[in-house]
């Protein structure tokens, strides 16, 4: 006989118990939840972003930098703010179809490694603490920045128009309110791998500029050329047709009101007087609308109806 035993981690197995976690508040006014749809073609935008960020910046530090794409979710800006340092570096990006703020956050030490090796440095990592950029400082960033998020356009070229300019640099993140706080935001998370130290990069746009676009365009219902000649020939032929179908036309007096117990009592050879008057024209209807007006008369041995006013009526 064969016994198999099966090797249990207890303590691994309770500690996944425990871990139930407590419930998030969920806003059904305000989901903060992408469509698959629009989470894919956002994610190869960004991956396609990534991977000329890293070319640029190897390029430019001269030495071997990898960006990889993270993760990119649809949170509110205020909890957007909340995961970031006390002191970061946020380029605040304008963006150009609408007044809308982009931000592409970098820690304050990869900024200053940067800029060391952008001047020639080994690329020492300092241990101070973090302060703002020098004006030159500033100037080499937003140079170096600039040429990369001009990519942003070629990445997303296939799914909305972005294209974002660098206005300002701001370092408090709690002082900057590039949006409302409740306002939904797209961030994308980066991992930076610069000559074997790792950091990570966020770049936030509001949710309005990439889901707008889209939603309009879901919308639009592209057809062939084949499908438009075949719709205007079936609305031309139902024009056509529509002037042969036959229709009931009835002329009739101005209508009067009696009583139910003169109708039970009606018998053969009574008259009813009516209340139209001698000079009033006859209805001409059709379907219970009123078309025209005309007057009593006879074509040949027929009784007819002239019409002497026609009624504007848009159905």
């Amino acid at each position: 006989m064969v016994l198999f035993v099966t090797v249990q981690d207890m303590a691994r197995g309770s500690a996944r118990r425990q871990r139930s976690g407590s419930p998030e508040t969920y806003d059904f006014r305000r989901p903060m939840t992408l469509a698959r749809e629009h989470g894919r073609a956002f994610e190869m935008a960004f991956e396609t972003f990534a991977r000329q960020w890293g070319t640029q910046l190897t390029s430019r530090l001269r030495v071997m930098v990898g960006v990889t794409l993270d993760s990119v979710e649809m949170v509110s800006y205020d909890q957007y703010v909340r995961r970031l340092d006390n002191h970061t570096t946020m380029v605040l990006c304008g963006v150009e179809q609408t007044r809308a703020t982009a931000v592409l956050q970098i820690p304050s030490d990869t900024t200053l490694l940067w800029i060391d090796y952008v001047l020639g440095g080994p690329g020492l990592v300092r241990e101070e603490a973090p302060r703002e950029l020098t004006e030159i400082e500033t100037t080499l960033v937003t140079d170096m920045l600039s040429s990369a998020l001009a990519d942003l356009r070629y990445a997303f070229a296939s799914v909305v128009p972005l294209d974002v300019r660098i206005r300002s640099i701001q370092y408090n993140p709690q002082f900057v309110q590039a949006v409302p706080a409740s306002e939904a935001v797209i961030v994308a998370t980066f991992s930076l791998d610069v000559a074997d130290r790792p950091t990570t990069t966020t770049f936030m746009v509001p949710a309005e500029v990439l889901l707008g676009p889209m939603r309009e365009g879901e919308g639009v219902v592209v057809h062939s050329r084949e499908e438009l000649e075949a719709k205007q020939e079936a609305s031309d032929r139902l024009h056509r047709t529509i002037h042969t179908v036959p229709v009931d036309v009835s002329v009739r007096l101005a209508p009067r009101t009696i009583h139910p117990r003169d109708v039970v009592h009606l018998a053969v050879g009574e008259v009813i007087p009516m209340n139209h008057p001698v000079s009033r024209p006859l209805d001409v209807v059709v379907d219970g609308r009123v078309l025209a007006r005309g007057v009593a008369g006879n074509n040949g041995r027929q009784l007819a109806c002239k019409i002497v006013d026609a009624e504007e009526n848009d159905r």
